[in-house]
């Protein structure tokens, strides 16, 4: 699935594509899809294909196409302080992103069949934490995943405002997931091919509305060999954070607002497109065509369309060279950090407010 942008060159380049194709939509989902690179959640050797709008597949590892993303995270409508469950996990890419959006006061679980792509989530998260600069840019929700089939979440788990679910859901299987639904929560899954939004109106109400056409693998029921009742998935607790933790995210949040007023130019993860607009010119092959003098058939040369076009994309490429070519971006400067390491505070602590990165 996927393939309905033109692929780019590098994270930026994709996101450019999905916004001009509209599937990114709104200022908040792009700056988390800027802030996250979906090359970091490849294996090496398999990078190159991270910025095409294809789905990938590698073992147990999978990510959807970038496409299938944007349309989620844009019909998930995310807020800050909101809770969000990821049937399906994965890689932990998406649950990244929606970390970025919900901020320190929400919660961010996920739900994972395989214990091998949940260990690959966690070093990729880790990997997030301690080496991207766009950790210290946002306020984030670490995302906290288990292992366990998504059919068989225990039935006196908590609810959530928003819910994602990754594999296509069979029919019976839909009332299912309402349940794990807040009253005026969203849920956004795949169900008889179409990515479906459906929103909890009232205790036993919905509404559902088609979002766009896809294929997905579908959920893989828990074997039930013996007759032995599978293993109940216990989603992580809603746990309290300490006051130390609140004064960390409060102390960050105020130093991280002094520093865009100082440098208000590093204050936005967007950018402007500097790809240039393609000219799109019809060209035709060069004709002659033929008058009869008499009884003979004489060629006659014509200035075709083709003639008139390279004569003024000539023009066009003249006026392009007395133009000053653009200056590469200056690479980002943490001031977050550098501020954090000014203060006259103890080592351990400074440590401490940067989450002990080491960069």
């Amino acid at each position: 699935m996927g393939g309905a942008v033109s692929a780019g060159e590098d994270n930026d380049d994709l996101i450019d594509n999905l916004k001009e194709a509209q599937y990114i939509r709104t200022d908040r989902v792009e700056q988390a899809f800027r802030a996250i690179d979906r090359g970091d959640y490849y294996l090496d050797g398999y990078r190159d294909n991270a910025y095409k709008d294809l789905a990938w597949k590698h073992g147990n590892i999978h990510l959807s196409a970038p496409c299938i993303y944007s349309e989620v995270m844009e019909a998930l409508k995310l807020q800050q302080g909101l809770s969000f469950l990821n049937l399906g996990s994965g890689t932990g890419y998406l649950s990244t992103m929606v970390g970025l959006i919900i901020g320190p006061f929400g919660v961010n679980h996920g739900v994972e069949l395989h214990k091998d792509v949940v260990e690959y989530a966690k070093e990729r998260l880790d990997d997030f934490i301690k080496n991207s600069d766009s950790f210290d840019r946002f306020e984030f929700c670490e995302p906290h995943f288990v292992v366990g089939n998504c059919l068989e979440i225990s039935s006196d788990s908590h609810q959530y405002d928003r819910i994602y679910c990754g594999a296509g859901v069979q029919k019976d299987h839909e009332n299912y997931m309402k349940i794990l639904l807040k009253v005026g929560g969203i849920l956004v899954m795949p169900i008889e091919d179409q990515l479906t939004q459906i929103t909890r109106t009232g205790q036993s109400s919905w509404e559902s509305k088609n979002i766009l056409a896809v294929s997905f693998a579908p959920l893989v029921p828990q074997s039930r060999t013996d007759g032995c009742k599978p293993e109940a998935v216990v989603l992580p607790p809603l746990s309290v954070r300490s006051l130390q933790d609140l004064a960390r995210i409060y102390i960050r949040r105020t130093l991280r607002d002094l520093t865009n007023e100082e440098h208000p130019a590093h204050n936005n993860t967007q950018r402007s497109s500097q790809k240039r607009k393609r000219r799109r010119c019809r060209r035709r092959r060069r004709i002659n065509t033929y008058v009869f003098v008499g009884n003979q058939l004489i060629p006659q040369p014509m200035d075709s369309e083709e003639d008139e076009c390279i004569e003024e994309e000539s023009k066009e490429e003249e006026q392009e060279k007395d133009i000053e070519p653009v200056k590469p971006e200056e690479p980002r400067v943490n001031h977050l950090r550098d501020k954090i390491l000014s203060l006259p505070l103890p080592e351990s602590l400074k440590a401490y407010l940067l989450f002990y990165r080491e960069k």
